[in-house]
């Protein structure tokens, strides 16, 4: 075995997803070489000293193939100026890092880690970045240590610096302990990679760790999916199936044990039902009960209030159908009511009628609704603040990631009324901690469409609790908005009853351009929002267009879509800074989404922002999200970019909650498995001013007429009609 000891000088290939890297490294005694190997990607300028053996490539020539790596910090001032301005060094750049290197020379790192109050001595340095400087160059060369330790087991640097940031100089002793607990702990992290890990550190294939830790990913999976629960004999054959090699299969008995291990211990719960067994993960079975008696006993208040004068409310100018009229009175009578229907059945206007009557009686409302884009919708359209069910029930930040609701049966909301509206995004944990915050004697009122997509948690709460029949319902069957005036809401219709759009080419706000070549949708799509949709609506072709899709993958998937949007929408240019994070390349001025809950920032999974500041010396990038109260700008490490992603495309699912003028949506037979009725009513729904569909009439009918609603396992609507 060789070694080598040089200066990275460029980065010629680097796969994030293998940690596959080709680069040049420049050596005192020999010059320019390649190496290759699977290593972190490096930055330019770092010192490196590696060992392995070199080989004749037939195209390539001589290269070095790299076994073992390890990060020398430099001991020359041109080395320890390149290594400072590489960017890994948090306040520092290169105007910074030639200071510092003038200023104390070959000793700066010594400085920088020893005794990091000098570098004030430096113009332009204070305390905090000097100690910002410090902090960082210390964290580098911890998350090296523990890159090292990692490095076979295909965990990438940014993974490698979440582990690092959850464990401190723990990592390496923790994760040795029980690699399995990656899974739980840091985000991004699956059991697969985990698994891997832990079987190349020796842990046996039927290891008693290996098979709970499989149990524990497979219904958190589940759950992810939708589900409630796993039937048990799914969840063990999944089990089996996941852990099974074709040296080592695993018993069901082997599983079996583990699983009552689990249930005994408290963190899996059993329960008998239709002849079978569903098993749960212990804080879903005790939601799913909890609500089911909730809401019978929200349901049996009866709140006296006097004459009730829908003249008044008339008066104002809110004119009721009769089906609204008889939600309204529905609403005064009991405790518990969900008003459901399409769009443009008079939804909003039957809650501003309830808003003002139970204001003529002195009655404290709330207005809550899960997303901060559809509070922002319920405020525009009452006149009354609406609020996040986060913000509603007062989340607060714990120790670690966690966080806490302040507002729950020991601290209940101070008020006579809540109206949640999008009910249909809801799921079952968050109806839970809603449930344990409503006081005794208050009414609450559940608004959504049931035809939509279900929440993307775990549950089908409205349409359990309305298939129940054991709450009153009030169904909103008339459209208010006319055809004439509306295409998107009549096509929305017709669609939900299985019927196909109508695409005479007479509206002006829905269209259907025919294209069955994928590659010229994808043309087609770019064309559409970098220039023709803008010129036609004269609107903003960032913030007023919205691509939604059915899938992430393939060509026409969001994934795709938005690295060609990004380049048609928001191009590179001088002005334009950028920062890679997470596998995406950001830039200054585009369109992203948050794609996971960070209490800390006070932003969750969906909402969209937009970047407004990159700050490549400090590592960091600003983004803008729009709020009711105005725009709030969050600030985003380096290492935590991967929370982010580009949204000039997001998938139908993403978009529930959310209105945007523009709506543009391929639908083609390469997404045939997600082809469905329930999507496409979504994603026409999700249209203010103009929806614009692309590809077949065959693609678009297959999805009109596939009416399965895929099932998920719940027990909330049994539950609310057996009563117990």
């Amino acid at each position: 075995m060789h070694c080598l000891e040089g200066t990275l000088e460029r980065i010629t290939y680097y796969n994030e997803e293998t940690l596959f890297l080709v680069a040049r490294l420049r050596c005192a005694d020999d010059g320019l070489n390649t190496i290759i190997g699977n290593m972190p990607k490096f930055a330019v300028g770092e010192r490196l000293k590696v060992q392995g053996d070199w080989f004749q490539h037939k195209e390539f020539g001589r290269q070095f193939k790299v076994q073992q790596y390890e990060v020398v910090l430099p001991h020359n001032e041109k080395g320890i100026e390149r290594f400072l301005a590489s960017g890994l060094i948090k306040g520092v750049g290169p105007s910074t890092a030639e200071k510092i290197v003038e200023h104390f020379g070959v000793d700066a790192l010594e400085i920088i880690e020893n005794d990091p109050g000098r570098l004030c001595e430096v113009e332009g340095i204070g305390v905090k970045k000097a100690a910002t400087i410090s902090d960082s160059l210390a964290e580098r060369q911890e998350i090296m240590k523990v890159m090292t330790f990692l490095q076979s087991y295909g965990v990438t640097i940014g993974f490698a610096t979440r582990i690092y940031r959850k464990y401190g100089e723990e990592t390496v002793a923790r994760v040795s302990e029980n690699p399995y607990r990656l899974a739980e702990d840091v985000f991004g992290v699956g059991f697969k990679t985990a698994d891997k890990m832990a079987l190349e550190m020796g842990i046996t294939a039927d290891s008693p760790h290996r098979i709970r830790a499989a149990l524990l990913y497979l219904l958190k999976e589940a759950q992810d999916e939708g589900h409630v629960f796993l039937p048990r004999d799914s969840l063990l054959e999944k089990t089996v199936e996941a852990l099974s090699t074709g040296d080592s299969p695993l018993s069901t008995e082997s599983v079996q044990s583990q699983l009552e291990k689990l249930c005994q211990g408290g963190q899996l719960m059993q329960e008998e039902y239709e002849g079978e067994a569903a098993v749960y993960q212990a804080p879903l079975y005790y939601a799913e009960r909890y609500v089911a008696q909730r809401l019978r006993e929200i349901a049996s208040y009866q709140l006296s209030l006097d004459t009730v004068n829908l003249g008044r409310v008339e008066a104002e100018g809110i004119n009721l159908a009769p089906a609204q009229k008889q939600a309204v009175q529905q609403a005064l009578d009991t405790g518990l009511l969900v008003v459901t229907g399409g769009p443009g059945t008079g939804k909003t206007t039957t809650i501003r009628s309830l808003l003002a009557l139970f204001q003529q009686h002195g009655l404290e409302v709330m207005l809550a609704a899960p997303t901060g884009r559809a509070t922002k919708r319920m405020t525009e359209a009452t006149g009354m603040e609406a609020k996040t069910i986060h913000r509603l029930l007062e989340y607060a930040q714990t120790e670690g990631e966690g966080f806490s609701f302040q507002r729950n049966e020991e601290r209940p909301l101070k008020s006579h009324v809540v109206i949640v509206d999008e009910a249909s995004m809801v799921d079952l944990l968050l109806f839970y901690h809603l449930l344990k915050a409503i006081p005794p004697g208050c009414k609450l009122i559940l608004v959504g469409d049931m035809d939509q997509l279900p929440s993307v948690g775990a549950g089908n709460v409205l349409r359990d609790i309305i298939n129940s029949e054991a709450v009153p319902v009030a169904k909103l069957d008339r459209i208010f908005r006319q055809s004439g005036e509306s295409a998107i809401i009549s096509n929305a219709h017709r669609v939900n009853q299985g019927e196909m759009p109508q695409l005479n080419g007479e509206a002006t706000d829905f269209f259907f351009i025919n294209e069955k070549d994928p590659e010229q949708i994808l043309g087609m799509i770019l064309d559409l929002c970098g220039r023709r949709l803008p010129k036609y609506k004269n609107s903003d072709a960032i913030a007023d267009i919205q691509v939604l899709s059915p899938m992430r993958r393939h060509l026409l998937g969001v994934d795709n879509l938005n690295v060609h949007l990004q380049k048609t929408l928001n191009p590179p240019a001088p002005f334009k800074t950028e920062m890679k994070g997470g596998g995406t390349n950001f830039r200054l001025g585009d369109k992203v989404m948050q794609i996971r809950n960070n209490y800390q920032k006070e932003v969750f999974n969906g909402d969209i922002g937009f970047i407004s500041f990159i700050n490549k010396e400090d590592g960091e990038m600003i983004v803008r999200f729009p709020d009711v109260a105005g725009a709030r700008e969050v600030i985003y490490d380096q290492a935590e970019l991967d929370e982010l992603s580009l949204s000039y495309a997001v998938s139908v699912h993403k978009s529930q909650g959310s209105e945007y003028p523009i709506v543009v949506l391929p639908v083609v037979t390469q997404h045939y498995i997600l082809l469905q009725r329930n999507l496409l009513y979504t994603a026409i729904t999700r249209a203010k001013e103009l929806v614009v569909l692309v590809g077949t009439k065959k693609a678009l009918a297959i999805a009109v007429k596939n009416n399965k609603v895929e099932a998920r396992y719940t027990r909330l609507a049994a539950r609310l009609a057996e009563k117990t």
